[in-house]
């Protein structure tokens, strides 16, 4: 062993253990890493003890040995409802978690991640809220709070943000962009191309997002005076996280229909599904947007180097991210309940997916 590894073995065995810590504090190991985990389980005076010796060690230099002395976490939670980071309207995620992450830790908090995929996560998730470790939870994306046995999240006595997900009407601040407004305007510049029939390729029936913007397409229909009868409605069994295979799926259901038959128009649901849908019918023969027009919603990144590019509906992502984390931020320092929902505008980005149904270009 070089001296170098000599010495990096000689600093890892002498650095300070839970061990040392809780031989200082004149407690229990246990008890310091309780402490450590859930602050609000241990009581003040132990938990200044564990802070003391933490420190006189050297054990904890961080954000987590200053939980310990003021007895206060500066943790904010992003609880996920996806089996991974990547859920729901998958391309706009990151940039959501971007600008919730920022906004944060500008505030001087730290923000962390669980995903609730299993009922131990969800415990997991409303451990932390009851036992003082986290000071809020931004619920991303989710049809119910996270809630184990008798306990829920919203009994937890701490401010919770819904993002992405209206529920306002259950009184927790929800920060959402405009799905129906947005997909009706982006249907109407359908209608004002002429085109008068539509393949709407759903996500998950029942999901806040697929209900959201399905109205906004038939709120478009209306105002022409169209009837549901001029959309083909495809899917409603696949989540937005399956939203290529979903894309796939319903470019194979819209090839199957007699030529006579095809839309010219297909709208769908989110991103992905559009940019699988054209990938699969321009493969087999079917132009874009000559024979059909295709107009998505996230504003995916990867949109603008499809071929033909994509014309979207643009959500706010790093806004999204970042208006939640301020209402989170004024909740916890001290402010009163703001407007039970903030909506950030989606915008109607045009690209070259859409054109009118005899394939003259919309510029």
């Amino acid at each position: 062993m070089d001296k170098h590894a000599q010495a990096a073995d000689k600093a890892w065995h002498s650095s300070p253990r839970m061990t040392d810590v809780a031989k200082l504090a004149g407690v229990a190991t246990s008890t310091v890493s309780r402490a450590l985990a859930n602050p609000g389980r241990v009581n003040e005076e132990t938990r200044r003890r564990i802070a003391a010796a933490a420190e006189q060690l050297g054990y904890i230099p961080n954000t987590a040995a200053r939980n310990l002395r003021v007895g206060r976490s500066t943790i904010v939670l992003a609880a996920l409802p996806g089996p991974s980071m990547i859920f729901g309207a998958s391309q706009i995620i990151p940039a959501v978690l971007q600008g919730l992450a920022s906004t944060v830790a500008e505030g001087g908090f730290d923000l962390i991640f669980s995903n609730r995929n299993s009922p131990a996560a969800a415990r997991h998730v409303v451990d932390l809220a009851f036992g003082g470790t986290v000071r809020g939870v931004v619920v991303l994306g989710a049809a119910d709070l996270p809630a184990y046995g008798s306990r829920s999240l919203a009994d937890a006595g701490i401010p919770v943000v819904s993002l992405l997900t209206d529920r306002s009407a259950a009184g927790i601040p929800s920060v959402v962009t405009n799905d129906r407004a947005a997909m009706r305007e982006g249907v109407l510049h359908l209608i004002a191309l002429d085109h008068r029939s539509f393949f709407y390729i759903a996500g998950e029936s029942g999901n806040y997002h697929e209900v959201e913007r399905f109205s906004g397409l038939l709120d478009a229909l209306a105002v022409v005076g169209l009837s549901d009868r001029a959309v083909i409605r495809h899917g409603g069994h696949l989540g937005f996280n399956e939203g290529f295979q979903n894309g796939v799926e319903a470019a194979h259901a819209y090839l199957a229909l007699a030529l006579a038959r095809r839309p010219t128009a297909a709208v769908c649901c989110a991103d992905d599904a559009a940019i699988s849908f054209i990938g699969t019918v321009r493969s087999n023969g079917v132009a874009v947007p000559e024979d059909v027009s295709i107009i998505g919603f996230d504003g995916a990144a990867v949109g603008a180097f499809c071929v033909p590019p994509l014309t979207t509906l643009e959500q706010p992502a790093e806004d999204l991210g970042a208006q939640a984390a301020r209402i989170m931020l004024d909740l916890l320092g001290g402010a009163a309940m703001p407007a039970p929902k903030t909506t950030v505008p989606s915008r109607l980005l045009l690209r070259a997916s859409t054109a009118t149904p005899s394939g003259r270009s919309e510029r």
